[in-house]
């Protein structure tokens, strides 16, 4: 008999609702404090997950919830970055 494997669940920071982990953008800090998006959820750093959505990016970024979670400033350039990344990935 066969066991299904759990799969993994991680909470979006931006509308915090759980979702699977291959279905959410890891948001990461590397160890040289660079933040990027890491669409493959391979890159070394520490990680947070938002939905594929710019609205959930808008959410985190209102909430502070990023800055919270890697204990940086995040400066609005960033923020914009991101966006477009997550754009560009959309196309």
């Amino acid at each position: 008999m066969q066991t299904q494997r759990k799969v993994p669940q991680r909470q979006c920071v931006g509308c915090r609702t759980m979702f699977e982990k291959r279905d959410l953008i890891r948001v990461v800090k590397s160890p040289e404090g660079t933040i990027s998006l890491d669409f493959k959820g391979k890159a070394p750093g520490r990680g947070a997950y938002l939905c594929k959505s710019a609205e959930c990016l808008k959410k985190a970024r209102r909430s502070k919830a990023l800055e919270r979670t890697f204990s940086l400033a995040i400066p609005d350039e960033v923020y914009e970055s991101l966006e477009r990344e997550m754009e560009e990935e959309h196309e």
